[in-house]
């Protein structure tokens, strides 16, 4: 842990020392702001409806939180509306800072999370839980997810 912590750091410190993008959420700048802000809600209850730290978050308010925080950016409200929004990415071309979607409840793009790069995301999981990091290769995920989108230049 102490390793990933100190790698995680090192790119955090590389990322800081180049000029930040002008607009409003490409994927490097996403990486740059987004990442940590959403890994800053660690912890934070699943709250169904949920879209501040202070009540907790659903998936797709978690998601909305974070980019309405860190980029100003107004995403949908819903996990299967967010997967209209922006460009669509294969797997081979997630970056930090895209949306990562599953089906978790019978129907395509009914949950969403923050890919954060080597095949994790974080999320608001389900009642009961708090926001958390896990891995997509994980079988429950792997069997579940659905795509992958990049937001960029929304207001």
């Amino acid at each position: 842990m102490k390793k990933l912590i100190a790698v995680l750091s090192l790119f955090v410190l590389a990322a800081c020392s180049s000029n930040p993008p002008q607009h409003a959420a490409s994927a490097g700048g996403a990486s740059r702001d987004v990442i940590p802000y959403a890994k800053s809600l660690i912890g934070t209850p699943y709250h169904y409806g949920g879209e501040t730290p202070r009540t907790g978050f659903d998936c797709s308010g978690f998601v909305k939180h974070v980019y309405s925080h860190t980029r100003g950016v107004q995403l949908p409200r819903s996990a299967h509306d967010m997967s209209g929004v922006g460009q669509r990415l294969s797997a081979t071309q997630l970056q930090p800072g895209d949306l990562v979607f599953f089906n978790t409840l019978g129907r395509p793009y009914s949950h969403v999370g923050i890919y954060l790069g080597n095949a994790q995301f974080i999320h608001s999981p389900s009642t009961g839980k708090r926001v958390e990091i896990v891995d997509m290769k994980m079988n429950y995920w792997a069997q579940r997810y659905n795509g992958a989108r990049r937001v960029t230049n929304l207001r």
